[in-house]
């Protein structure tokens, strides 16, 4: 019986993760502070280096927090729930996951999201501080050296699931459905980042606070 209790909390749980996630806060900030909408020029991507492009960093910034905030609240209240032992610690990491997705797939938004970079560092520093401390430095590091968000991202997405492996084995022990919901996260980040990896290839990525024409 507690074993169902725990899968039907979780489910539950991953879908509200799943709404909080679909908030679009490019959309919705830019909305609110007047701008035009970010889908419609430069990547045409509803996330903060978009908003950025606009010229106006204060919208980026609050676009970044707000969308880094949704994917902690998800596990913030993913947490609450396994302390109240309605569901099980294994749940965790899947619920920050569904608000990753929500934020790329939002149900608000006609399934057209961003890419989840700050949603996935949000969910990653609230699920556990250290590993999204050096999954943020790792991300801080080849941003300054390359001035290519898209770069950064890819590469911090890429340690990220490695960083838990290697933290499991010598720190802390975290359940091995977190370590499947991380690799599956990086996976589809990566993915989602392919045209910019394309670009990167090419040589024409848009450097950190240039202006970029529709692609």
């Amino acid at each position: 019986m507690d074993t169902l209790m725990h899968v039907g909390a979780g489910l539950l749980a991953m879908v509200v993760a799943y709404g909080l996630g679909s908030l679009s806060f490019a959309v919705l900030i830019t909305r609110w502070m007047g701008m035009a909408d970010p889908r419609t020029y430069g990547s045409q991507n509803p996330g903060a280096t978009n908003v950025l492009r606009s010229g106006n960093k204060k919208a980026a910034v609050l676009t970044l927090l707000a969308d880094a905030l949704k994917g902690a609240v998800a596990v913030w209240l993913a947490r609450a729930l396994v302390e109240h032992a309605v569901m099980g610690e294994a749940w965790v990491a899947w619920v920050g996951a569904a608000a990753f997705f929500g934020h790329l797939y939002p149900v608000f938004f006609g399934f057209k999201g961003g890419k989840g970079v700050a949603t996935a560092i949000g969910v990653i520093l609230a699920f556990q501080p250290l590993l999204g401390l050096a999954t943020l430095a790792s991300f801080a590091v080849i941003l300054y050296f390359s001035r290519y968000v898209s770069l950064a991202s890819v590469v911090a997405a890429a340690f990220a699931p490695f960083y838990l492996l290697f933290a499991n084995g010598v720190a802390w022990r975290e359940p091995d459905a977190a370590v499947v919901a991380l690799f599956v996260m990086a996976a589809w980040l990566i993915w989602r980042h392919r045209e910019n990896i394309n670009r990167l290839l090419k040589g024409t990525e848009s450097k950190l606070g240039q202006r970029k024409a529709s692609h």
